[in-house]
Formats: C-alpha cells, sequence, structure tokens
C-alpha cells in the first residue's frame, strides 16, 4: 500500500470504546452524564473559591486553574465523542484530529505542572510556615500558572508539527475514542523514529519531572510532620494536604497504570477503555475529593449555593 500525504480534506475514523449497536445508547448516556458533573462540578469550585474572599489564597488560586483545566481537558474529547455517537459517524477530519490532540497534550500538561505546583505550595505551607506569605506571594503564583501553560503549549505544538511531517497510508482506523498522540503515529507509513524520540523524551521531563517534584515536596513534607511533636499536630498538618494527595494519586496511578498495562497488552481497544480513568473519571472526581475532605470548600459552596 502506497502511503500518502493526507490533506484536511481526509479524515480519521474513532472507533471509540465499543463498535456494538446496542451499546451506543448506555455508553451516551454514560459519558453525558460523568462530562455534565465534571463540568458541572468544577464550576462550582472556581465559582465557590472567586465568590469567597477568606479562600483567595495560593493554595486555592492553583485549585480553581486545576478545575478550570479539567473542565477544558474532558471538553477537548467527550463532545465529540458524544455527537459521533449520536450521528452513529465515527469520522474526526484530519484538522480536527490534530486541533483535538493539541489541546489534549496541552491541558494534560498543564493539569500535570499545576499538581505539581501545589505541592510546591504545600511544601512551602508545612516546612516554612513563617515565610509562607513571602514566598508564595501573587506574583510567583501566577508566574507558575504562566509558565505552567507556556511549557505544555510548547510541547503540545512540538508533537504536533512534528505529526504533520508524517505520512498515511489508506488505514485511518484509530482504536481509540480521541486522537491519542500514539495511535496517530502508529498509523503513519513513514519513518516514525523522530516522533517517538520526541514523544518518548518529553513524557520523561515533562511527566517524569514534576512526578520528582511532587515526591520530593511530599517527601519533606512527611519529614517535617514527623517532627510534630502532638499528634495531633501531626494530624493537622497532614489534613492540609491530604485531598492533593490524593487527586495526585488518581491522576498519576491512572495514567501509568494506562501506559504501563499498554506495553504488557496488544489491544489498543483495552487501552481506550482504561484511559477514560485519567480522561474522564479523574476530572469528574476532583471536585468530590476537595468539597468531601476540605471544610473551607464545604462552606464556601454552602454559601453561594444558598445565597
Amino acid at each position: 500500500m502506497e502511503p500518502g500525504n493526507v490533506t484536511q480534506s481526509s479524515e480519521f475514523l474513532l472507533l471509540g470504546l465499543s463498535e456494538t449497536p446496542g451499546q451506543q445508547p448506555l455508553l451516551f448516556g454514560l459519558f453525558l452524564s460523568m462530562y455534565l458533573i465534571t463540568v458541572l462540578g468544577n464550576l462550582l469550585i472556581i465559582l465557590a473559591i472567586s465568590s469567597d474572599s477568606h479562600l483567595h489564597t495560593p493554595m486555592y488560586f492553583f485549585l480553581s486553574n486545576l478545575s478550570l483545566v479539567d473542565i477544558c481537558f474532558t471538553s477537548t474529547t467527550i463532545p465529540k465523542m458524544l455527537v459521533n455517537i449520536q450521528t452513529q459517524s465515527k469520522a474526526i477530519s484530519y484538522s480536527g484530529c490534530l486541533t483535538q490532540m493539541h489541546f489534549f497534550i496541552l491541558f494534560g500538561g498543564v493539569d500535570d505542572f499545576i499538581l505539581t505546583v501545589m505541592a510546591y505550595d504545600r511544601y512551602v505551607a508545612i516546612c516554612h510556615p513563617l515565610h509562607y506569605t513571602v514566598i508564595m506571594n501573587s506574583q510567583l503564583c501566577g508566574l507558575f500558572v504562566l509558565l505552567s501553560w507556556i511549557m505544555s503549549a510548547m510541547n503540545s505544538l512540538l508533537q504536533c508539527l512534528m505529526v504533520l511531517d508524517l505520512s498515511f497510508c489508506s488505514d485511518l482506523e484509530i482504536p481509540h475514542f480521541f486522537c491519542e498522540l500514539k495511535q496517530v503515529v502508529q498509523l503513519a507509513c513513514s519513518n516514525t523514529f523522530p516522533n517517538d524520540i520526541v514523544m518518548y523524551f518529553s513524557a520523561g521531563l515533562l511527566g517524569g519531572g514534576p512526578l520528582a517534584g511532587i515526591l520530593y515536596s511530599y517527601a519533606k513534607i512527611m519529614s517535617s510532620i514527623r517532627a510534630i511533636p502532638s499528634a495531633q499536630g501531626k494530624y493537622k498538618a497532614f489534613s492540609t494536604c491530604a485531598s492533593h494527595l490524593s487527586v495526585v494519586f488518581l491522576f498519576y496511578g491512572t495514567s501509568l497504570g494506562v501506559y504501563l498495562g499498554s506495553v504488557g497488552t496488544h489491544s489498543s481497544q483495552s487501552s481506550a477503555t482504561a484511559s477514560v480513568m485519567y480522561t474522564v473519571v479523574t476530572p469528574m472526581l476532583n471536585p468530590f475529593i476537595y468539597s468531601l475532605r476540605n471544610k473551607d470548600i464545604k462552606r464556601a459552596l454552602e454559601r453561594f449555593l444558598g445565597r
């Protein structure tokens, strides 16, 4: 089969999570419900934080940014999936696929960086409480968020520009419910070695780097907590980072589970099903984790909804 450059009029086919017609209404209802819960839950977190002056602190500034990114992250993939199910079409244009891929990598990267910044925020709050307000000033917080967007945008742009150089054969079926970078690259007929190198290098640098930062921050936090003499003091210190730690475990646990699992299996369909955990389930659960475990957020939500 001769490779041919894909033009913008060409289409990829998203095979989705299941090709069984009887399961499509169930998938549509399930993912529509999860998407609406994700958007509503994260939007409530943003509105509650913005409406309560007591929550205008670095920790909640980062949390509101995380909620915004989670809304964008799920909005990159789920609406297109729902449209395809409703219209009984699997097609996505070449330009649409690249656009989806770009924003998926962008928002996923920003999510990753903000979780890292939140870990650093907890590290400063617990290990250097007397200098917290000086270190975590508004300028530094804004700079952290700005750098998160810039680095993620540069990585996303690089990955998509490299995909533009690839040639594709006539088999353009993606065994996924969105245009996942690795799946798209595997469809190429041309040499994908440079893409693979950049893909794994950026995953190691922009994925492993933030994870190392989070682990280092929490190692220092645990060391400081152990030095607190009273059990009540230890509990109070740990409770301030319990919600964030839960979200980190959920995000990295599901992400690493998907990609490590894909190494041991040749089933792209099972990988697509597993990826639902970090693309849909994790952003949906984040508001519940923060609202159920955080008294300040609870009170802010009660005041906001009680208006």
